[in-house]
């Protein structure tokens, strides 16, 4: 099913998951359901919200983790290491929208929102991410910028497949409930937004010239 590329307006209540609060590499599990990461990080915030056993969080290098990532919006960012990708599941459901910050310069990516728990009952949103290619416009000599990304749907969504190249993709500042992105924290990072499904480009530091988000 289609959906509705562009930033509107929230209609229900929003939550933004940053990942902050998590080790690095940590599953994050319940973490945002109330309970705790793989590691025993938590309990973290009750939003009802749960993730799959292959996502994972990941702390930058700068930040004393292994993340061989560029300037994000937050310093810790989500991504998978095995299967279909980091898959969310929302036990209340939400509505309305669902936006969020990547980078994916090896391979595009995708979204698929559900109806149901684990990916399941009717798909009401299947948005392509296009890939942030190394060394493009915007770009220094290795990471490419994060991507802005939000977009409206129809219907009560109850689970979200993020995924892409295994480890060689990454999610932050993930808020249900709304197209419109979280604001992102003050750096030398900027977007540029073209059109309306709001691509950034990002004021990159040249790292080591590796495609994957894992040192």
């Amino acid at each position: 099913m289609a959906a509705s590329l562009g930033f509107a307006s929230a209609a229900n209540a929003t939550t933004t998951m940053t990942f902050g609060g998590l080790q690095d590499q940590e599953p994050i599990l319940a973490y945002y359901d109330g309970g705790s990461g793989g590691f025993g990080s938590g309990p973290g915030p009750n939003y009802g919200i749960t993730f799959g056993a292959d996502s994972r969080a990941l702390i930058s290098e700068d930040d004393g983790g292994s993340g061989a990532f560029n300037e994000a919006p937050n310093d810790t960012v989500a991504y998978f290491v095995s299967g279909p990708g980091d898959l969310m599941n929302v036990v209340s459901g939400f509505t309305t929208g669902l936006s969020f910050y990547y980078s994916s310069p090896a391979a595009p990516g995708s979204v698929t929102v559900w109806s149901g728990l684990n990916g399941t009952g009717t798909e009401l949103a299947d948005i392509i991410l296009p890939t942030t290619p190394e060394g493009g416009t915007g770009c220094n000599t290795s990471y490419c910028p994060w991507v802005a990304m939000g977009f409206t749907f129809s219907g009560t969504a109850e689970s979200v497949d993020f995924s892409g190249s295994t480890d060689e993709i990454g999610f932050s500042a993930i808020t249900v409930g709304s197209a419109s992105l979280t604001a992102p924290e003050p750096s030398t990072w900027a977007m540029m937004v073209v059109g309306f499904v709001g691509l950034g480009l990002a004021g990159c530091r040249a790292k080591r010239k590796n495609i994957a988000l894992v040192a």
